[in-house]
């Protein structure tokens, strides 16, 4: 809306006295000048205070405290984070026992007990644990475990817990059903780990048997399940116990040898087996799932000469025992093509790798998408980080004693990792030498606060809106512009906008009226965005800093406060870091409280000199998102927009998730990857499911994860814990409505 001043003129009389008499005459004034524009804002506010400081100096010094004091373990196998609000740890013991504690209260106590079925000579006892990616909705866990029978198995079981008498907890109605087993001819190299992948299939890892040398030939031998890696789908709900306890993942993402007859647990079965995924490996002892790429990252130990770390992917044959590591090792009847490990390292630095996890924390910064893992004999933790040209770089960050024997990060992504020798359970924490910090612990030393009264933005911030408003748990929000005095803002070929150095966006969070949250978004001196959170106090006098993100209890409900690796996950390079300021979000009218004046914030923030170029047109010439929340908008155009603001950040080319689709508002509905196509990361329990399924949302896996919180199929995956109704009734809509993917 523009105001425009007129201002009137009509003619007038003059009359002129001259010796002869008087004349009268009529005499118009000149042309009236044009009529005035008033934009939103009258010039560019003064920014000197609100600017983005030096980044933090970058914490890549580790060393390891013991995590609980005083807690320690009867030779500890495994440990993991309970997927909940408030989650415990769960500590897995060689001999058959799983052991619980509130990591705020590390009062330990018994979960559950099968040492009287678990064989625990040599390296088997109880050795994995996995819970249902619906779980706690789901009260399901999954164990690994060497059984005592003659011979020896390998059994991957589905735990059924009462969920009735004592919600996520093992009591006298649960029960046990085998999944799977496999025979073993003896007590080493039974591998034992277990994870559900992004996908929603159970990952099995399994090594070749034992002995030396593979002396079964099983590595290289795709007829039997051992030294392999399986993929069993054992959530789809055709699924009856205990006889048809698992399927076979098909389709063009499927196993490689789907369609072949299930292999039994012995070596002796006529066809490839087609619970395999990979195969090649000789005891995966420890791997893990990057929660940001979803790679499958895996150490295999080795014979006597090299240890190795491998990305294990479909489809790929890793060597053993043509190969231990990148040296040849058996080679009679090798002629396969073999995935070279992506780092292997010799016995003088240790002897059996303890598979570890891509750091997802920030107390580490400078360590953050790094692969951090141990060798059990050595003791030593190294980190694995990219070259940047396809190759790696090691690392060493500790000589600790020997021992470790599994890793397990927390909510937060800080990792830990357990000791079998000593029974304890220790965590890695930024050591000596961190970098300094400079980003202000209060919001009130931020200069983007004004003085008075920090509740009010500094005066040199530029407040704006957006079409299509980002779910945020119900929060309402305000947000502003920090652009550093002399610089602007660039406008590149798809309406996105690049930002100077030095840049902040503020977004401020209020539930019931009151603010709880400030984000900062900076774009530093060096060029790297990071994002940073504030807590308000419940009197509203002060905001501080928080570090590492944590969740607390807000108006009834469990408000998140991001981590600095959350905010890099969704504010990533591919999305353009700033996720609102584009184009599409603001060509819409905004009411300015300095001028009190209404008008289209395009055309304010080029009036005010905001941008490094002209606009390339007219606000009506440019794009626009529609109001997903406006009823009487197109139903397309909601949805699309609403799916642009909410998913496509991640869900985009470069997006850094494990699943090829694009969700970006202009990319038609038939190049999105989504449309009708079969999920990549599961099928959540839906019979034939599609991700966007035209005219049946309920077997539509976008609307399903849409409609869920507190497990890793959920979207948005983090800084959220209540659903968004409403979009998910305009996305059930919008799919219901949909005849087909044109």
């Amino acid at each position: 809306m523009r105001i425009l001043t007129l201002v009137l003129a009509s003619a007038i009389t003059i009359t002129a006295c001259t010796s002869g008499g008087s004349d009268t005459q009529s005499t118009p004034l000149p042309n009236p000048p044009p009529p005035v524009e008033q934009f939103g804002l009258d010039s560019r506010p003064d920014n000197q205070t609100c600017v983005a400081p030096q980044r933090p100096g970058a914490v890549t010094s580790v060393t390891v405290e013991e995590a609980f004091p005083g807690v320690t373990f009867s030779g500890p196998t495994k440990l993991l984070m309970e997927p909940v609000a408030e989650p415990r740890w769960f500590v897995l013991q060689k001999s058959g026992q799983i052991r619980v504690f509130d990591p705020d209260n590390p009062v330990v106590s018994n979960y559950l007990d099968i040492s009287g079925v678990v064989n625990a000579a040599g390296e088997g006892g109880l050795l994995g644990m996995a819970f249902h990616p619906d779980y706690p909705a789901t009260p399901e866990i999954f164990l690994s475990y060497t059984r005592d029978s003659s011979p020896m198995r390998s059994v991957i079981s589905r735990v059924i817990l009462d969920a009735v008498a004592t919600p996520g907890a093992i009591n006298a109605g649960s029960e046990e059903f085998e999944i799977i087993s496999v025979e073993q001819f003896a007590s080493n190299h039974n591998g034992g780990d277990i994870a559900f992948g992004p996908d929603g299939y159970l990952y099995i890892g399994l090594g070749d048997g034992g002995g030396s040398g593979d002396p079964q030939e099983t590595g290289q031998d795709t007829t039997n399940l051992l030294g392999a890696f399986l993929r069993l789908d054992v959530t789809d709900p055709s699924i009856s116990y205990p006889g048809n306890s698992y399927l076979i993942p098909s389709g063009s993402e499927g196993n490689p040898f789907a369609g072949q007859s299930k292999c039994g647990p012995s070596l002796d079965n006529p066809n490839n087996c087609p619970e395999i995924y990979a195969w090649g490996v000789r005891n995966p002892w420890r791997w893990s799932f990057d929660l940001v790429t979803g790679q499958l990252w895996a150490g295999d130990v080795g014979q006597g000469a090299r240890e190795e770390i491998d990305i294990i992917e479909r489809g790929n044959n890793y060597g053993w025992d043509c190969r231990e590591g990148l040296l040849a090792f058996e080679t009679a009847g090798c002629s396969g093509t073999y995935t070279d490990p992506v780092h292997d390292y010799p016995r003088n630095e240790g002897n059996s790798i303890t598979g570890g996890m891509v750091y997802r924390g920030s107390a580490i910064g400078g360590r953050v998408g790094e692969y951090i893992y141990a060798d059990y004999g050595s003791g030593r933790i190294w980190a694995l980080r990219s070259d940047g040209q396809g190759g790696y770089i090691n690392e060493q960050l500790l000589d600790e004693s020997g021992g470790p024997v599994a890793f397990g990060a927390d909510a937060n992504g800080e990792l830990y990792f357990a000791n079998i020798n000593n029974g304890r359970i220790f965590k890695l924490v930024p050591g000596a030498g961190a970098g300094g910090n400079t980003i202000p612990d209060f919001l009130s030393d931020t200069g983007c606060v004004d003085p008075s009264n920090i509740t009010l933005p500094y005066a040199g911030l530029i407040p704006y809106d957006l079409n299509a408003q980002f779910w945020s748990d119900g929060a309402d929000k305000s947000r502003f512009l920090g652009v550093p005095n002399g610089t602007t803002i660039s406008v590149d070929g798809q309406d996105d906008w690049q930002f100077p150095v030095g840049a902040v966006i503020v977004e401020n969070f209020r539930l019931n009226g009151n603010l709880i949250e400030t984000r900062h978004l900076m774009r530093h001196p060096d060029g790297v965005w990071a994002g940073y959170t504030y807590e308000w106090n419940a009197q509203q006098t002060q905001a501080t800093r928080v570090i590492g993100g944590k969740t607390v209890p807000i108006a009834g409900q469990n408000w998140v406060f991001p981590s600095e690796a959350q905010c890099d996950q969704c504010h990533s390079s591919a999305a353009g870091h700033a996720l609102g300021p584009e184009t599409a979000q603001l060509n819409r009218d905004f009411t300015y409280p300095s001028t009190g004046r209404t008008d289209n914030q395009l055309e304010t923030l080029d009036h005010v000199m905001m941008f490094a170029s002209p606009l390339a047109g007219t606000p009506d010439t440019l794009p626009a998102l529609a109001d997903p929340m406006d009823a009487t908008a197109d139903l397309n155009d909601r949805a699309r927009a609403y799916l642009h603001t909410n998913c496509a950040n991640c869900h985009r080319p470069g997006g850094g998730t494990p699943v090829d689709i694009d969700l970006r508002y202009y990319t038609t509905l038939q190049n999105t990857g989504a449309c009708d196509m079969i999920p990549q990361a599961g099928m959540l329990g839906i019979t034939n499911a599609r991700i966007i399924a035209p005219g049946d949302a309920a077997r539509s896996t976008l609307v399903a994860r849409t409609n869920r919180r507190g497990d890793f199929v959920a979207m948005p995956p983090v800084a959220s814990t209540v659903i968004d109704s409403a979009g998910v009734t305009l996305l059930t809509d919008w799919v219901n409505g949909l005849t087909g993917c044109l």
